[in-house]
């Protein structure tokens, strides 16, 4: 039952029906092992066959979802300190109120890029955000899209969930992944600020004086306090490649939050804050294991096969396959994590038989995962949106702005690879 194969309709119907359960409000996890026992199935595999299979992928899950819960320590001690509003108020402050988007953009960027997942960076910039923007006379679409493109330009090359699956995936080194996607995400900056300024000329959706919330802390770390435990964990995960000296991202990234509690003068609150970290990631690692069930079943159907005979009957080149298969499984999850999980488990081996380096597979898969997965089946739509309490009408025009970040990144990663191979 090892060597069980299912077929590629199999595969797809089952990832069909896990994104139907899921839009129904299912929880994400039982929607992909539903998702994965019904295509597994339907597949050809058998019982036996379609369980042992969704048993090992979320295996491989493991060693991903190990790593993710330390980060949770990271995150949890950056907001409970206040350490990530501070950063995010000084850059705003220091750029001043005429260059708001500019500041909320670059805030949300490096908050995320330091270890904040992208939907905690967007929830904790939103009220700096839209204060900034009531003065400035913003629309709330400019400030929501400054932040959510900032936000997808950090994800890229920070020590997330996201990241370190797609490194796991592709069996790569996390510091390198997070490197070789610098260029495409300043790209994806750029193209950010330059679609929110437009957006900040419509003035039909206007910061309300409701919509402003005081923070919860009333006195902030310094910002050398705030900024010293990410980099710590910088410096720690770039050890490897300047010194040929290895800190596993399960060392580096709690050892960062320690660091924060220490130089904040927190450490009496280390119990509460590490457990607020670990309520964060629970759903994230959850989503995996669930992520792995599907997973083992694509990755053993003969729709890596299929979709590999599709591009060269359209006669394009084979590392295309990386950007396809990010952004098809990041929209078909609504998840950057599991999209790029799925993608780099089931990818991985065909991208680099075709001789595509593992980094840049790894790196154009990665970009990809973030052009639509943003899509109202997944919770960083709801959880954006009601960061700055946009009806949901609203909130979906802003899709196709996102996506076009998303694009930029992908487009950037994939001349990265063809100017460096």
């Amino acid at each position: 039952m090892n060597n069980v194969t299912f077929s590629t309709i199999g595969a797809l119907i089952g990832l069909a029906l896990s994104i139907f359960l899921i839009i129904k409000n299912f929880h994400a996890t039982y929607a992909l092992i539903i998702g994965a026992l019904v295509g597994g199935l339907i597949g050809g595999g058998g019982l036996v066959g379609t369980v042992s299979a969704m048993v090992k992928g979320s295996e491989s899950m493991m060693s991903s979802v190990l790593r993710i819960m330390t980060s949770g320590i990271l995150a949890g001690c950056l907001v409970k300190t206040g350490a990530a509003e501070k950063i995010a108020d000084t850059i705003i402050k220091k750029l001043g109120e005429q260059k708001a988007l500019i500041a909320i953009a670059i805030s949300t960027m490096i908050i995320c890029a330091v270890g904040v997942f992208i939907d905690i960076s967007v929830i904790t910039c939103a009220p700096i955000a839209l204060a900034v923007g009531k003065k400035s006379n913003l629309s709330k679409s400019s400030i929501l899209l400054a932040m959510i493109g900032g936000g997808k330009a950090g994800n890229v090359i920070s020590p997330n969930p996201n990241t370190i699956a797609t490194a796991e995936g592709f069996k790569l080194n996390l510091t390198s992944l997070m490197y070789v996607n610098i260029i495409p995400a300043i790209c994806a900056l750029i193209v950010t600020i330059i679609i929110a300024m437009a957006l900040a000329k419509r003035k039909t959706d206007v910061i309300d004086s409701s919509d402003l919330e005081s923070s919860e802390r009333t006195n902030l770390p310094s910002f050398f306090a705030s900024i010293i435990g990410p980099i710590t964990v910088i410096v720690l995960l770039a050890l490897r490649p300047i010194a040929k000296i290895t800190i596993d991202p399960l060392i580096a990234l709690p050892l960062g939050g320690f660091v924060c509690l220490l130089a904040t003068k927190e450490t009496k609150n280390t119990k509460e804050y590490v457990n607020y970290g670990f309520s964060k990631i629970i759903g994230v690692c959850a989503l995996l294991i669930g992520t792995g069930t599907i997973a083992g079943i694509i990755k053993n159907s003969t729709l890596q096969t299929d979709m590999i005979n599709l591009i060269t009957a359209f006669n394009l080149p084979a590392f295309i396959l990386a950007p396809v298969a990010g952004i098809l499984m990041g929209g078909a999850t609504a998840s950057t994590t599991a999209g790029s999980t799925i993608a780099s488990q089931t990818f991985a081996k065909s991208l680099i038989d075709a001789n595509v380096t593992a980094l840049n597979a790894g790196a154009m898969v990665h970009a990809g995962a973030t052009v639509i997965d943003s899509l109202p089946h997944g919770s960083f739509f709801h959880a954006t949106g009601g960061s700055v309490k946009m009806s949901i009408a609203d909130r979906l025009k802003i899709i196709p702005y996102e996506a076009a970040v998303g694009l930029t990144t992908t487009i950037a990663s994939v001349l990265v690879y063809l100017i460096t191979k």
